[in-house]
């Protein structure tokens, strides 16, 4: 259903670091920057794999209670998310391990960004 989600971010060059760490080892990486010509001077950018689907807007009210999940290809993958997003400097909010009380293989870990945006990688298959 969703095509895209975007979110702001307090300080661009930051967010953008973060994200750029964080999301690698999903395989995802910043696809398209807008130019500033048709945002006002703001900075905006779009992440995803084959097109922007996750998108930083480096102007407006950021804010925590954001929730934002990456599907992973696997539970490999999900525990390098949350190594590269902690050493980018995401906050724990949930080390990687199994979320059965969502599903039996529900595998997810959970890292808020310096905005508080909580940022999940998850896997849904079995091991």
């Amino acid at each position: 259903m969703i095509d895209h989600a975007g979110i702001s971010v307090s300080d661009w060059d930051k967010a953008k670091a973060f994200y750029d760490t964080a999301l690698a080892p999903l395989g995802a990486t910043l696809l398209y920057v807008v130019p500033e010509q048709f945002t006002g001077g703001v900075k905006v950018g779009g992440y995803g794999r084959e097109k922007p689907e996750f998108w930083l807007h480096g102007a407006g009210e950021p804010g925590p209670g954001r929730h934002y999940a990456f599907r992973a290809n696997s539970r490999a993958d999900v525990d390098a998310f949350y190594a590269a997003a902690i050493a980018a400097g995401g906050r724990d909010n949930g080390a990687p391990g199994l979320r059965p009380h969502y599903h039996e293989h529900y595998y997810g870990a959970f890292v808020l960004d310096s905005d508080g945006n909580n940022i999940e990688a998850v896997c849904h298959r079995p091991e």
